[in-house]
C-alpha cells in the first residue's frame, strides 16, 4: 500500500506509526501540504477532499481521514481491545481527538510553527479550549495508565500525535504530569524518540 502523508502532520503520523508498530508493509509517498500538493488533479483523484492521509491500496481502493484509516488497519491487532465496551471507549476518544483536541492544539501548533504567528496572537478561545482538552486528558490519565485502561490502544496513538508537540503551538505540560507520564510511555511502547 502507498501511504500519501506529510510527516509535519500528525495526523498522517498517526498511520505511520500503526504500520510500524505493525508491521505492516508500505510505501511513503511525500506529499506537501504547505506547497498545495493536495490540490493538484492528480491528488484529488485519490481524495476528492485535497487531504492528507490518503491509503492508496494494492487492489485500487483508497481511504482517508486518519483515524478511519488506523481503525481498519489496526483490525485483529491488540491496537484494538478485546473487550466491546472498551473498543466503543477507544472510538469515543478518536472521535473526541478530532473534535475537540485536535481543532485547538494542532491549528496553534500550525499557525505559531509555520505561518510564524506569536502565541499572543493565538486564539485565545483556542488556547483556552486546548487547555481543557489536556485537563481532560490528565484527569484520565491520572487514573489509567493509558486512555483505555492498562495497554496502549489506537486512542494513545490517535492522540499522542499532537499531544507530544503541544508546546510548538505555545501549550505549557509543566502542571500535566500524568499527560507527561503517559506521552513518555506511548512514545517507548512506538519506539519513538522523545519529541523534541
Amino acid at each position: 500500500m502507498k501511504i500519501y502523508g506529510d510527516t509535519n502532520s500528525g495526523n498522517c503520523l498517526k498511520v505511520k506509526w500503526v504500520c510500524d508498530k505493525l508491521a505492516l508493509p508500505y510505501s511513503w509517498i511525500a506529499v506537501d501540504t504547505l506547497k498545495r500538493e493536495t490540490r493538484t488533479a492528480e491528488f484529488l483523484k485519490l481524495n476528492s477532499a485535497g487531504q492528507v492521509p490518503t491509503v492508496d491500496f494494492e487492489d485500487g481502493r483508497t481511504l482517508a481521514q486518519s483515524n478511519a484509516i488506523i481503525r481498519y488497519l489496526a483490525r485483529g491487532s491488540d491496537l484494538i481491545p478485546a473487550d466491546d465496551f472498551a473498543q466503543a471507549r477507544m472510538d469515543e476518544w478518536l472521535f473526541w481527538e478530532q473534535y475537540s483536541h485536535e481543532p485547538y492544539i494542532a491549528v496553534c501548533r500550525f499557525q505559531m510553527l509555520y505561518l510564524g504567528q506569536p502565541a499572543s496572537d493565538l486564539d485565545p478561545d483556542k488556547v483556552k479550549r486546548g487547555y481543557a482538552a489536556l485537563a481532560r486528558m490528565e484527569h484520565q490519565l491520572a487514573i489509567t495508565p493509558f486512555l483505555v485502561g492498562n495497554a496502549i490502544s489506537l486512542a494513545d496513538i490517535s492522540l499522542l500525535a499532537y499531544t507530544r508537540v503541544a508546546h510548538e503551538g505555545g501549550f505549557h505540560l509543566d502542571g500535566y504530569a500524568a499527560v507527561r507520564r503517559w506521552i513518555g510511555e506511548t512514545e517507548k511502547s512506538l519506539g519513538l524518540p522523545p519529541a523534541r
